[in-house]
């Protein structure tokens, strides 16, 4: 790049499968959308070449297509593109929406967008004009309409389309698509498009992400995807990274824009700005195949290992939990729960454990007792371990991240039965208010505070600095 040449976000996704194809009507649109004061960006109209691929029977190629772009880059904008041509070439559109003014938003920019590019209201085309429920009708012949609706279990009224939109799919569910799937199956050349950004925690739609598995392993048929995203937990001041992912850095946002959208909550901040998908959002629970395959028999400890604890006062306030983790020569970490304890029967144990000196940092989470220990462990002189006191955003970090190098295979425990029982028969918890997750029992009378301290230990491990030395040998 050249001194004087502005830097933009990358222009081709991070991430993507397309079939295909020699022929697009994609041009059209982005030709047709360039007649308002807006002009498609490079990415924009690459990707309407894709979406709109034909075959040699003009049928589309791609019967699906999904993406996921991060906030404030013009995802959306696609789908309006996709409904103007729609409308001028006598297609039907049924565009849904999560919330009410998402979709109004849409038929709102719709219209102008007709308006701008010379077209006449009530000459050319009719807008109705009843909040969660819009129409725009195309009046020059060919039976063009685009119905606006905020998605329910009601599905499409009865009606039959050419297009399906879902915007705000990361909240897709699959009750909204039993109900509305079906209106498109009367259709001679049906699409359905997806559009959104990876879900979170709160997220309450499946479908989305299911889809994306399914395109990225071959299991779709007729199917595409595109995303711009980081393929890990990722450092949210690298710069580099936000060109990456944010195709619309330097045109539509600037680098000052990006570092004031961040929060305190690494994870939410890696989902809405970078576009992480954590693996966690397909699942709902540890495996007993995803625990199993960490099984790692007889660690050997060198002479000088460092070592991390996580302390885990429960909830309820009955028990506290301690556990362990250690770094291994290849880059792995092994973790074990060191035991689960009444909470009656004091911090004495805990703190014998810190008498070994390899201890490095302990964290302790809940209020219940986490000043309590710390006083103990200052009082006792056994230890040099600074102790840590997580915030919320912190257990939400720590969480995602167990989880992540879990399912990657970088993580490996002694195959303990008590971790083991809590680890594959847990589900997560909403907690914070960006997305995070901790994590809760399905057995009666388990305490998850096990599991929990694990990724506490396994947190501070993870995150240390790489000039500690190297631990043990699995």
């Amino acid at each position: 790049m050249g001194d004087n040449e502005k830097r933009i976000g990358r222009q081709t996704p991070t991430v993507s499968r397309v079939l295909p194809y020699t022929e697009t009507k994609g041009m059209e649109a982005v030709l047709l959308y360039n007649q308002s004061s807006r002009t498609a960006q490079e990415w924009q109209e690459l990707m309407m070449y894709d979406i709109m691929a034909v075959d040699e029977d003009g049928q589309w190629v791609h019967m699906k297509f999904g993406w996921s772009v991060p906030r404030q880059n013009g995802k959306s904008e696609l789908l309006i593109m996709r409904c103007i041509w729609a409308l001028t070439h006598g297609e039907r559109v049924l565009y849904t929406a999560h919330l009410v003014n998402t979709s109004h938003a849409a038929w709102e920019k719709t219209a102008a967008l007709l308006e701008e590019m010379g077209f006449i209201e009530n000459d050319d085309f009719r807008c109705t004009a009843q909040k969660g429920a819009e129409v725009i009708e195309w009046l020059k012949g060919g039976g063009g309409k685009i119905n606006f609706r905020t998605r329910t279990v009601r599905g499409g009224l009865g009606e039959t389309y050419d297009v399906l939109i879902i915007d705000e799919a990361q909240e897709y569910t699959i009750d909204q698509e039993g109900a509305i799937k079906h209106v498109i199956r009367a259709s001679l050349n049906p699409q359905i498009l997806m559009c959104g950004t990876p879900p979170t925690m709160t997220s309450k739609g499946t479908v989305f992400a299911k889809y994306r598995g399914k395109v990225l392993t071959g299991e779709e048929d007729d199917a595409g995807w595109a995303e711009w995203s980081v393929p890990k937990m990722s450092d949210t001041k690298d710069v580099d990274l936000w060109y990456e992912t944010n195709p619309a850095l330097g045109v539509l946002q600037s680098e000052r824009t990006v570092r004031n959208s961040f929060g305190s909550d690494a994870v939410d901040d890696n989902i809405q700005i970078l576009g992480l998908w954590l693996l966690i959002n397909l699942r709902s629970a540890i495996t007993d195949d995803d625990w199993s395959r960490c099984k790692c028999e007889k660690p050997q400890l060198p002479d000088e290992p460092a070592l991390y604890m996580g302390v885990k006062y429960a909830k309820d306030g009955v028990n506290v939990s301690a556990a362990v983790a250690v770094k291994t020569a290849g880059g792995r970490i092994f973790v074990e729960a060191l035991d689960c304890r009444p909470v009656k029967n004091g911090n004495s144990w805990i703190v014998a454990f810190l008498r070994n000196p390899h201890f490095v940092s302990v964290a302790v989470d809940g209020a219940n007792g986490q000043r309590i220990l710390a006083d103990e462990i200052e009082d006792a002189e056994v230890s040099e371990a600074a102790v840590i006191f997580p915030k919320v955003p912190d257990i939400t970090t720590a969480n995602a991240l167990f989880e992540q190098e879990l399912f990657g295979g970088t993580i490996c425990h002694s195959g303990q039965p008590s971790l083991t029982q809590i680890a594959t028969n847990c589900e997560h918890r909403a907690i914070g208010t960006s997305g995070g997750f901790g994590y809760k029992s399905l057995l009666e009378g388990a305490d998850v505070s096990i599991l929990e301290a694990v990724s506490l230990a396994h947190w501070l491990c993870a995150t240390a600095k790489e000039d500690e030395p190297q631990m043990i040998y699995c």
